[in-house]
């Protein structure tokens, strides 16, 4: 492992012929995982990457957004019983504004932070606290436009790990699942103004973002609750149908995975599932399932935090007890298994961000790996330590859990004690 250099130096930017990415929500622009820009690095400079800067942060599991020049985060003060909004300026890491309101935590396990990464849209920041706090935020100047006390308003099942689930921009509503009561599992407000625009579900909401796709020439809101993965309308909230798959512990966590007319949900527990979307209307049916039937983890895949990346014919994804596999999406074929790029432990728990022809893997010891993968083989290519992992919850081991942020050429991590930039760009060519 190469040991990490720093620098706190501005960076000096490399010139590319493609633009920038942003990194404006969870899992990116297209909230699918993906880091689409070119210029980046595959093999560590001798030292390790740059640090171009690191700053103060406090506990939490949210990971950070970056938009427009700023990096928005959440973290929490236990003592004071408050969770924090901050924007920091991206080239400096200097902070630019903070919100502190009051979250007092209450029967939630793991109490470290917030868990859901802000969402950065159209000069606003939206962003869901631990207990149900929903914010409006001015992304210049951190002034509340509106908010939404949904454990109060909406009588919500805040399940034991909190709510985890980061709002999603969809045409002028922003959704967010955290479990309110009558009907309002799902509910999507005005993102102007916060009014509500319609509620669904009765269903508890465990913990999966909401994602929409097209697929059966519509737009479809896909929502995977503690009980069912469904489709709705995004615009009405109308239900098209739904695929039971009750999750054991309400452990519908990983973000539901589209690819080529397919829907991949996958739990500890209760293994995975695989529908196909029917092509010409809102339908789905049931490809395979696989169920994990015993400690030697004989079925397919089972994720609990890492949600699989897909690449071709083939899914690659992270089980709860460390390893990373390889599976055949037609069949459920499972190829092959490593613990290279975590290690065994309980919980174990690396993010997938493919890139190119490369995946950065962001284990819980702070480490950011450069592989390939394929149907063949796991092949690293180099790794770097970019943070210490920091002690957790209720005597958990050390981990770093939450979710980098790929922009600019950068990545973006955090711990519970600081946030830091890496360069990640390839060198400019010699004259």
């Amino acid at each position: 492992m190469r040991p990490i250099l720093l620098l706190a130096l501005p960076c000096i930017a490399v010139a590319q012929a493609s633009r920038a990415d942003e990194w404006p929500q969870w899992r990116g622009e297209k909230r699918d995982g993906v880091w689409r820009e070119t210029g980046i690095l595959r093999k560590y400079p001798a030292g390790g990457p740059r640090v171009v800067w690191r700053q103060p942060i406090g506990p939490g599991y949210a990971g950070p957004s970056v938009a427009g020049g700023r990096v928005y985060c959440a973290d929490r003060n236990a003592k004071a019983e408050t969770e924090r909004v901050v924007c920091l300026d991206a080239a400096t890491g200097k902070q630019v504004w903070e919100h502190v309101y009051p979250a007092e935590y209450s029967h939630v396990d793991y109490e470290a932070g917030p868990r859901a990464t802000p969402t950065v849209h159209a000069g606003r920041v939206y962003t869901l606290g631990t207990m149900g706090h929903l914010f409006s935020l001015d992304a210049a100047s951190g002034k509340v436009l509106w908010k939404k006390d949904l454990d109060r308003e909406y009588d919500a099942r805040i399940p034991g790990w909190g709510s985890t689930a980061a709002p999603l921009i969809e045409r002028g509503l922003v959704i967010v699942n955290f479990g309110g009561s009558p009907s309002a599992c799902v509910v999507a407000f005005d993102a102007a103004t916060g009014a509500e625009a319609w509620k669904a579900l009765d269903d508890p909401p465990g913990y999966a973002p909401p994602i929409v796709v097209e697929a059966g020439g519509t737009r479809q809101l896909i929502q995977w609750t503690a009980r069912n993965v469904v489709s709705l309308d995004p615009a009405t909230g109308k239900e098209h149908w739904r695929h039971p798959f009750n999750a054991k512990s309400d452990l519908s966590v990983m973000t539901p995975v589209h690819h080529q007319g397919k829907l991949l949900v996958s739990s500890f527990y209760s293994g995975s599932l695989l529908l196909d979307l029917d092509p010409a209307k809102p339908a789905a049916t049931q490809r395979w399932r696989s169920r994990r039937t015993d400690e030697h983890e004989t079925d397919v895949i089972h994720c609990l935090m890492s949600t699989p990346q897909v690449d071709g014919d083939h899914l690659y994804g992270v089980d709860s007890y460390g390893q990373l596999r390889c599976v055949e999406i037609a069949t459920g074929k499972r190829l092959w298994e490593t613990l290279a790029p975590t290690g065994k432990e309980r919980w174990s728990n690396a993010h997938l961000t493919p890139n190119g022809d490369a995946t950065f893997i962001w284990n819980e010891r702070g480490e950011l790996i450069i592989a390939r993968l394929s149907p063949e083989k796991y092949e690293e290519l180099d790794r770097a330590r970019l943070l210490e992992p920091t002690v957790g919850s209720e005597g958990l081991r050390p981990v770093t859990w939450a979710h980098p942020a790929y922009a600019e050429r950068q990545c973006y991590a955090r711990n519970d004690r600081e946030i830091i930039r890496v360069d990640l760009g390839s060198p400019a060519p010699n004259n």
